[in-house]
């Protein structure tokens, strides 16, 4: 069933508003593993930077996990008879983004202004332009989950306040609370990398806990 724009996040608009291409969500993912991963093993073997594979494997790991969940929350959200305000602040305002794009330059802040030493340490003092593109891809990738996941808590948390649901749909908002928290508990993969970078351990471990109780206030707040 094709959806219009505003009916989901912007990350599932990308393909479908491409006209003529026809793309299943589970081949969009496996597309975006396998380009992300080719992509990391070539650039770690022409520039025999082996150390740093481990971490970007990792990395899109998780972005690709996090695109399944994007998928599942996205058509899950779209399947409950809430009103049109719930949709259209959940996928319609594209907060998801701008949050994202906020978490992205506070990341690139802290790495090359802040604090440079995860990147020497892992692509050296002088990094190769076409690792920091493709790490920056990446982990553009990762922020904006990060803001996905931040913007349906928020959301959750509004509709738990605003909106009386039927008993199946506030089964169904509990469930997707919860899987919203595990969306975020995906971020945590990435804690091994950042055992030496307090400021990013915190801000991984924080954002984890902050979506927690966020989905856990809206999970007790719902009511039929």
């Amino acid at each position: 069933m094709s959806r219009q724009y505003g009916e989901t996040w912007v990350y599932e608009s990308l393909v479908s508003g491409v006209p003529g291409l026809e793309v299943s969500r589970t081949l969009a993912v496996a597309i975006q593993f396998v380009i992300f991963q080719a992509g990391v093993l070539a650039l770690g073997w022409y520039y025999d930077l082996w150390s740093a594979v481990i971490a970007g494997t990792a990395a899109v790991v998780v972005a690709a996990i996090g695109s399944v969940e994007m998928h599942r929350l996205g058509e899950k959200n779209r399947l409950l008879s809430t009103p049109p305000a719930h949709k259209r602040l959940l996928f319609g305002s594209s907060i998801e983004i701008v949050l994202g794009v906020l978490a992205f330059i506070a990341l690139v802040t802290y790495l090359f202004v802040w604090n440079g030493a995860l990147i020497d340490r892992l692509f050296g003092p002088n990094p190769p332009v076409p690792v920091v593109y493709l790490t920056l891809l990446i982990l553009w990738d990762l922020t904006y989950r990060i803001g996905t996941s931040w913007w349906s808590a928020v959301v959750a948390l509004w509709r738990a306040v605003h909106i009386d649901l039927s008993p199946s749909d506030a089964a169904s908002v509990r469930r997707l609370d919860a899987e919203n928290i595990g969306f975020s508990v995906l971020q945590l993969g990435l804690v091994p990398f950042l055992l030496e970078e307090p400021v990013l351990l915190g801000a991984v471990v924080g954002h984890v806990l902050a979506v927690a109780v966020v989905c856990t206030a809206a999970i007790l707040l719902t009511d039929v």
